[in-house]
C-alpha cells in the first residue's frame, strides 16, 4: 500500500520535482500509482491483455517520466497529476504501436494535455468495460449483440461526454482534473458529466442484459 502523504508533503515534493529531483518524482509516482494504474487498466487495448502487463508500463512511465522530469513545468504547468497523466498516455500510445503496428487503435494528432485518445478509442473502452460487469448472459454470441447495441449506442453520444464520463467515471479523475484535461470550466465539466451520466443510464437501460448496472 502506497504511504499516506499530507497536502503540504505532496507540495514539498512537487517543488523538489521542479528542481530535477529524482527521489521526489519515485515518492509522487508511488503515491499516485494507483490512480495511474486506472487509467492504464481502462485503456489497455483488449489485444494486449494478456501480452502486456500494467506494472510493466507504469514501469516505462515513470522512466519517460524521469527523462521528461526537466520539461514539467514547460509540459504541463496545470499540476503533476496531470503531468503524470499525460506521460502514462503517451506511453501506452507507443506500447499499441510496438505491439499491434497499424492494427494499433489510433490516438489523436494532439496530444498536449488529454493525453491524445481518439473518440473510437475511448468508445471502445467504456465497451469493453461496461460489458465486464454483465455477469449474464454467458453466450458469446448474446454478448456480441449486446456489445454491438452498445457500441452504436455510446456513438450517438458527444465525443466530449463520452470522454467526461471515461475522465470522471473509469478513470475517476475529480471534476476539477477532468475540466483541466479537456479545457473546460469546472462548471461546464460537471454538467457534462451529469448530463452524460443520465444520457448513459438511459441507454443501459434500453438494452437488455444492462438493467441491474449501478453507475453511482
Amino acid at each position: 500500500m502506497n504511504d499516506p502523504l499530507s497536502e503540504s508533503e505532496v507540495e514539498e515534493l512537487v517543488a523538489q520535482v521542479i528542481h530535477g529531483d529524482r527521489a521526489a518524482l519515485g515518492k509522487l509516482f508511488d503515491f499516485h500509482r494507483n490512480r495511474l494504474w486506472r487509467i492504464v487498466n481502462f485503456r489497455l487495448d483488449t489485444r494486449l491483455v494478456g501480452r502486456v502487463d500494467a506494472d510493466d508500463i507504469l514501469q516505462e512511465s515513470y522512466i519517460n517520466a524521469e527523462k521528461r522530469i526537466e520539461h514539467f513545468l514547460h509540459d504541463s504547468p496545470e499540476g503533476f497529476f496531470i503531468w503524470l497523466r499525460l506521460i502514462v498516455n503517451q506511453t501506452m500510445v507507443d506500447v499499441h504501436r510496438r505491439h499491434l503496428g497499424a492494427k494499433a487503435r489510433d490516438a489523436s494528432r494532439d496530444r498536449s494535455v488529454s493525453g491524445g485518445w481518439s473518440s473510437k478509442s475511448t468508445s471502445f473502452s467504456l465497451s469493453h468495460h461496461l460489458l465486464g460487469h454483465l455477469t449474464s448472459p454467458s453466450n458469446a454470441a448474446v454478448r456480441a449483440e449486446l456489445s454491438q447495441q452498445l457500441s452504436v449506442a455510446l456513438e450517438s453520444m458527444g465525443d466530449l461526454d463520452r470522454e467526461v464520463l471515461a475522465l470522471r467515471h473509469f478513470e475517476e479523475l475529480t471534476n476539477s482534473e477532468t475540466a483541466t484535461v479537456l479545457n473546460l470550466s469546472e462548471q461546464a465539466a460537471s454538467l457534462r458529466y451529469v448530463r452524460a451520466l443520465g444520457r448513459l443510464k438511459k441507454i443501459l437501460i434500453a438494452i437488455p442484459g444492462f438493467q441491474e448496472y449501478d453507475l453511482e
